[in-house]
């Protein structure tokens, strides 16, 4: 049971507590950052901004193993930050949209000032 804790300023809090999120909402959004949380996805994230790659191709530039990049893809895919599409033999990935390389570029300009 949560214990009841008087507020110093009671509108403030009133105030931010309509700003709030659903829990929901902050669950997805802890999840989308937990993308960001990984070199390898970030690698990843960074070429499939520019190019649609196959998992070979990704493996060859990130110079690692097919099913190492794949894990990582189903990770990016669960979160829907990449989409897929299938050329024959091979699976092409891209980015899903442009927000989330918002998200990149500002986070790259905040870590070079």
């Amino acid at each position: 049971m949560k214990k009841d804790i008087a507020a110093v300023d009671p509108q403030a809090v009133q105030a931010c507590k309509k700003q709030m999120l659903k829990e929901r909402e902050y669950d997805e959004l802890s999840m989308i950052f937990e993308m960001f949380s990984d070199s390898t996805r970030l690698k990843i994230m960074s070429v499939l901004f520019t190019n649609e790659l196959c998992v070979s191709d990704l493996s060859a530039l990130l110079e690692m193993s097919q099913s190492a990049v794949s894990h990582q893809l189903g990770s990016l895919k669960k979160t829907k930050l990449v989409t897929s599409r299938k050329a024959g033999k091979n699976v092409y990935y891209r980015m899903a949209d442009e927000h989330i390389q918002n998200i990149y570029k500002m986070a790259l300009d905040h870590i070079r000032e």
